[in-house]
């Protein structure tokens, strides 16, 4: 089964890293990330960038509102990704539990991605996304 662990951290918290020296935070992530490779459960691994250069398309109006960030008043951010393939939810939590980035203000969200095995398989729309994953190495 494949997991999200969605990295969050509140505004404080993410300010925080920027005291912690650029290589050092790299080297502690990079050891986290060689650990999920050596156990053969990583499937993908990303950051984002600051937020500022991100928007928001919010669907409440019509057209949708764009908003430019900074966000202003955010309570969290999203700020990274892990999927993983493990056995059960818990072995994702345990993962989770041994990340670097933990502290006041950092939580790591945990989510299963559904897999397409468990769409209708005799839709138009997922035999033609089938077809694609599998045309491009993902099945």
């Amino acid at each position: 089964m494949k997991y999200m662990l969605i990295m969050r951290a509140t505004d404080e918290a993410f300010a925080s890293m920027g005291a912690i020296d650029f290589d050092e935070m790299l080297a502690t992530i990079g050891k986290y990330n060689d650990e999920l490779i050596r156990a053969g459960v990583l499937v993908a691994a990303e950051g984002l960038d600051d937020a500022a250069g991100g928007v928001v398309v919010d669907y409440s109006a019509e057209p949708p509102i764009v908003t430019d960030g900074p966000y202003g008043e955010t309570k969290e951010l999203f700020n990274g990704f892990y999927i993983l393939n493990v056995a059960s939810k818990e072995e994702a939590v345990e993962w989770a539990k041994r990340s670097p980035i933990s502290g006041a203000g950092f939580k790591t969200e945990i989510r299963r991605v559904a897999s397409i095995d468990e769409f209708p398989q005799d839709n138009e729309w997922i035999i033609k996304e089938r077809a694609w994953r599998e045309a491009t190495g993902q099945l």
